[in-house]
């Protein structure tokens, strides 16, 4: 089942043509992982799902709804599509467990009572149910990016859109992040992961997505992408990263 559908997405900053009409289909429950040098337009790209960064042309269809439309509830879309940044975006004066609750309280209105539930089972579930009263300065890395899973988890959001998650962290803080990402895409849930983590996306992947310049060069299985890539440009990059 269709779930998110990209058509000819476009991103100019000034001159620059950072996106160059990216099409692209998502279906419930799968994981996409996207790949490509620094600066290919990969985040761009991510960011312009959830209009955190506006498009300059092309649309965006979220559960059959034209979300470039003027009169889209951005507030809405954003709930049903979780952001998890590279650099956690946790807010320092708050606590762990009133980091999961803001949002929910806020935009879903649900009662403080049933978000820290909520919190709580998804804190359990990434290993930082400890840490409920600790501020962000006192975790780790790896530690506030579980945190941050865990606040977009308490959403119950329908997608998570992932910019690079592991690239902030320390190597031996990777793979605990890794670890849990596997176990979400275990669970049926549908991603887009923007990730320099080759293994992630050639053992986890239901699809893999090579931007270089600003276009998709080359989409297909990790199986595709990995062993038998066709485009010069894909080769080259795997042969430089690999």
């Amino acid at each position: 089942m269709e779930i998110l559908r990209i058509e000819n997405l476009r991103k100019k900053f000034g001159t620059n043509e950072v996106l160059k009409g990216i099409s692209l289909n998502v279906n419930k429950g799968d994981v996409i992982s996207i790949i490509g040098k620094s600066g290919s337009g990969k985040s761009t790209f991510l960011r312009c799902i959830n209009r955190l960064e506006e498009a300059s042309e092309g649309n965006i269809y979220f559960e059959g709804k034209n979300i470039m439309d003027k009169d889209c509830d951005l507030k809405k879309i954003r709930s049903k599509m979780a952001m998890v940044f590279q650099n956690f975006n946790l807010y320092n004066n708050l606590n762990v467990l009133d980091n999961c609750t803001l949002a929910p309280t806020k935009v879903l209105k649900i009662s403080k009572k049933e978000a820290e539930e909520e919190a709580i089972k998804n804190l359990s579930k990434v290993g930082m149910a400890a840490y409920v009263k600790a501020r962000p300065s006192h975790l780790s890395g790896g530690q506030k990016q579980r945190v941050a899973i865990a606040r977009a988890l308490t959403m119950n959001p329908d997608i998570m859109l992932f910019d690079e998650p592991t690239s902030a962290l320390d190597p031996e803080m990777v793979e605990e992040v890794l670890n849990i990402m596997v176990e979400l895409a275990k669970e049926g849930r549908t991603m887009i992961v923007v990730t320099h983590e080759m293994e992630f996306a050639r053992d986890v992947s239901s699809k893999v997505i090579f931007v270089d310049k600003g276009i998709i060069a080359e989409e297909g299985s990790p199986q595709e992408i990995f062993n038998n890539p066709k485009e010069d440009r894909t080769k080259e990059f795997l042969k430089r990263i690999l």
